[in-house]
């Protein structure tokens, strides 16, 4: 990003099969606004758009490949032009060997774009051959030959990521049983090992959200133990989610009705997930208010 423009431009090639798709799906969760094969004409009249968004557009990635017309002429003239703009766009150029390349390509059973009558080494060729000038210009060139789905995520994380952007991001979510199990969490605990505050008559028409029901709930014998163990998992278990690319994560606490126990549990493992261990956090209370 410069401060002349005050929007960061990427540009994403590289080989058909190298990666392309999997970069524009990870620049988006980090929170680029991506453009798949746009025209190589229109990318200055995008970028323009964003700067002069007033912020609700600061970092645009345009994934560009041989299917646009003209692609190698006309792409380099734009980079140039934006360059000259002060927006200093990066390129991201992906390749593999072509044994990778031709292997990938069969497991999909597909042709390549440059194949036509040909064999599917001859289009990888003439491909590799139409971007080798691009290539040697690109800031940062990936070869993919030996990289997994998560370590490519890796990659570009490290290179177009912030801190936040790269951080997971988790949702704690209270439900009650009674009402069926989230159909979108990733972990699901049960909190009914805890005393129930409905049957408590100056608690029942409470719930987790009021202080009365939230210090009898967490005052249990076994819910700061709870509180603490589950916490020390979720380090754990997040940071394995964390290096296979996980970026977002649903944890569900639910009890009898979704109003008392599940809702205290979700707001105080919220508030520590978010102080202690400095995570993006938010919560949800699912069934809260259907009693």
């Amino acid at each position: 990003m410069t401060e002349e423009s005050g929007i960061e431009v990427a540009v994403v090639s590289g080989l058909s099969g190298a990666g392309r798709s999997t970069a524009a799906k990870c620049l988006e969760d980090l929170g680029w606004f991506v453009v798949d094969n746009l025209p190589p004409e229109l990318i200055a009249t995008m970028v323009e758009l964003g700067a002069r968004s007033s912020g609700a557009v600061t970092r645009v990635a345009v994934v560009m490949d041989v299917r646009s017309r003209a692609f190698t002429e006309d792409l380099g003239a734009v980079i140039k032009d934006l360059d000259a703009r002060g927006y200093k766009p990066k390129v991201l150029f992906l390749e593999a060997t072509d044994e990778v390349l031709i292997r990938r390509f069969e497991q999909v059973r597909r042709s390549h774009p440059l194949q036509g009558e040909g064999r599917l080494a001859d289009g990888i060729a003439a491909e590799r051959s139409l971007l080798s000038r691009l290539r040697s210009e690109a800031d940062l060139v990936l070869d993919t030959s030996n990289l997994s789905v998560h370590q490519l995520r890796s990659k570009i994380e490290d290179a177009f990521g912030t801190e936040a952007g790269t951080r997971t991001r988790i949702t704690v979510l209270s439900f009650g049983y009674k009402y069926g199990l989230p159909m979108d969490a990733d972990l699901v605990m049960d909190c009914r090992f805890l005393p129930n505050p409905f049957w408590i008559p100056e608690l029942r028409e409470f719930n987790g959200l009021d202080d009365e029901v939230r210090n009898y709930v967490l005052g249990q014998e076994g819910a700061e133990e709870f509180l603490q163990s589950y916490q020390q998992l979720l380090r754990l278990v997040g940071a394995g989610y964390h290096r296979e690319g996980k970026r977002y994560l649903t944890l569900a606490l639910g009890c009898t009705g979704g109003k008392h126990r599940s809702v205290a549990l979700t707001e105080e493992l919220a508030r520590r997930l978010a102080e202690e261990d400095g995570l993006m956090v938010k919560t949800v209370h699912r069934d809260l208010g259907r009693e």
